[in-house]
């Protein structure tokens, strides 16, 4: 793929001013932290940060990424984290920008990723706020809007109190479990002139604590259980994406004679073309998943998401279950994101891989062979050229459009087919929002095709037509800095999810089924998905209504977006779900 560098977009001219300010030692704090991407829409409260980042740093390390929405901001952040692990930070304005975001900040916080999300206020001084506006924009406890579903957060009174939140912020935001942080900036600091910088710290000893590991008792039960047993089974939950570690869980995997269970909702955590693997990688166990569950008697679970919820599911399970997971230190009152509580036998308190690497060594399974990028590996087969498009025939033609790219797919829509396509390696698939917040597809696409955009894996996303166009703006930050990747357009002309839900209720009501579309429907007009692609910047594809137009798009999407640019297509499919989906979202029990 043609490398593309952002740092030719947004030159600024050179800047010759003298003295120092506040907002630039904050800025060189950004620069030390190894950030490098702000994602912002600009506010009045950072004034001083945005100048500072432009005239003081050039707009390099970190360089700004201008969004027309600040859900866009996190989103995008939390699609670059996603790949690489590592946060990218977020500036939102004030309390309104805050906001804006906070329902990207909440899918974040739902899936576990690292962003580093700044704000700004006040004057917190009354006597020094302009009239009207600044009264309008300042908060007495800001972080209160979000504190429920962020790490951490702080408003220093001082530069020096400041540098400290920075620095504790990254910290914090990087460690086991992960997720987003907040520091808010008070403007009167941000502006304040100082006579010299104050000395930047030693970063190098400001790092995240090494993993936490599970006792040698935990790990010697856990292997003789594992050891032993005749049918274990292994959930592979949030594990990471570093390919080493992908290879020891295969092993692990093949040394047990274990089966595997995967979930779609995490991403690509083991090869589901793997003999080992079993069911379906879904949002709601199938049929033969649960089987698998009911079948075993020892159940390993590496920070597997619900556990509790998928073993109701499977029915009567009577295997002891090991757990391995640190997502216990976020639980809090507010929020259920933590699903219902597990009965477990055994709970090794650290992350999932270092559980699986200790209980390996134990057993004396090797390191196994590491995965490499191998082309997409579609499930299946690609359906006849005329055939009209539904999600299933969208996913056969996906395939042969595709053959032979090696891709990343960041985002499925809500009603895809786990069946539908094989995970051979970590990155193969990125997983789901975490939160279930509609309209972040688009921003997590273009940052995790930032964090892709030096590599040879083409960025895919299939996307939900109400995704895409409750977010359709943040395209044009993608085409602003060249961003390629390629997205096509599930587009069912409808909140079909609602459907499903309005059909249940009028069979359990005895009324009309055949009313389930209104208020639902997104029609009459046809909204022109390519064409909104196109004012974005970037290239609208379609409407394709046929397996072999799509599979024409998808060659030639795949060509553009090789030539460096962002590639959106509408694929007009039938509205419907798989029937995995529609059963788990209408079970009631």
């Amino acid at each position: 793929m043609t490398e593309h560098r952002l740092y030719q977009v947004e030159r600024p001219v050179s800047s010759d001013s003298l003295g120092v300010w506040g907002s630039d030692v904050f800025a060189d704090m950004l620069r030390g932290l190894g950030v490098k991407y702000v994602a912002l829409n600009p506010g009045s409260s950072f004034r001083g940060l945005h100048d500072s980042l432009v005239n003081h740093l050039g707009n390099e390390d970190p360089q700004m990424l201008l969004c027309l929405h600040e859900e866009h901001a996190v989103a995008i952040a939390h699609g670059y984290a996603k790949v690489t692990g590592e946060p990218l930070a977020v500036i939102l304005h004030s309390n309104v920008g805050l906001m804006h975001g906070t329902m990207a900040i909440f899918n974040a916080w739902c899936d576990r990723v690292p962003v580093l999300i700044y704000g700004a206020t006040g004057p917190v001084d009354a006597a020094l706020r302009r009239p009207w506006i600044d009264w309008l924009h300042t908060c007495r406890d800001q972080a209160s809007m979000i504190r429920n579903y962020v790490k951490w957060d702080d408003q220093p009174g001082s530069m020096e109190a400041a540098l400290e939140s920075m620095l504790r912020a990254d910290v914090i935001a990087r460690s086991e479990p992960k997720g987003p942080t907040y520091v808010n900036f008070d403007v009167s600091i941000q502006e304040k002139q100082h006579a010299q910088a104050p000395a930047l710290p030693d970063f190098a000893r400001y790092q995240p604590p090494l993993p936490a590991a599970p006792s040698a008792e935990g790990v010697a039960r856990a292997a003789d259980l594992l050891k032993n047993a005749k049918a274990p089974v292994v959930l592979a939950g949030r594990v990471s994406r570093d390919p080493a570690d992908w290879a020891r869980r295969v092993a692990f995997v093949e040394g047990l004679g274990a089966k595997v269970l995967t979930d779609i909702r995490i991403g690509a955590s083991f090869p589901t073309d793997h003999p080992r693997h079993r069911g379906k990688p879904a949002f709601f166990i199938d049929d033969a998943a649960g089987a698998v569950l009911r079948e075993a008697d020892v159940i390993l679970s590496l920070d597997w998401l619900d556990v509790a919820g998928t073993l109701k599911l499977a029915g009567e399970v009577t295997a002891q279950v090991i757990q391995a997971s640190l997502d216990y230190q976020l639980h809090n009152g507010w929020g259920m994101e933590h699903q219902a509580l597990p009965a477990l036998d055994l709970h090794l308190a650290c992350g999932p891989d270092v559980a699986m690497h200790a209980i390996a060594d134990a057993l004396g399974v090797g390191a196994g062979e590491m995965p490499g990028d191998l082309p997409v590996k579609p499930a299946l087969n690609a359906p006849d050229a005329d055939v009209e498009l539904d999600i299933m025939t969208l996913a056969g033609a996906l395939g042969e459009g595709l053959e032979g790219v090696c891709a990343s797919f960041v985002r499925w829509p809500l009603g895809w087919a786990g069946e539908a396509w094989h995970f051979r390696h970590p990155l193969d698939f990125l997983g789901s929002d975490g939160g279930a917040g509609i309209g972040s597809g688009p921003g997590m696409l273009i940052g995790a095709a930032l964090a892709l955009k030096d590599s040879d894996r083409l960025p895919v996303a299939v996307l939900g037509d109400g995704d895409f166009m409750m977010a359709a703006s943040a395209f044009w930050t993608a085409a602003h800095y060249g961003t390629p990747f390629l997205a096509v357009v599930s587009n069912n002309r409808s909140f079909y999810n609602d459907e499903v839900h309005q059909e249940r209720v009028a069979v359990a009501r005895n009324r009309p089924v055949e009313n389930k579309w209104i208020g639902q429907r997104i029609g009459d007009p046809d909204i022109d998905i390519a064409g909104v692609a196109r004012a974005q910047g970037c290239e609208g594809i379609g409407p394709v209504f046929t397996a072999g137009e799509l599979v024409e798009a998808i060659k030639q999407g795949v060509e553009m977006v090789r030539a460096g640019k962002s590639v959106v297509i509408d694929a007009r499919v039938q509205p419907g779900y798989n029937p995995n989906m529609v059963a788990g979202l209408t079970r009631s029990d």
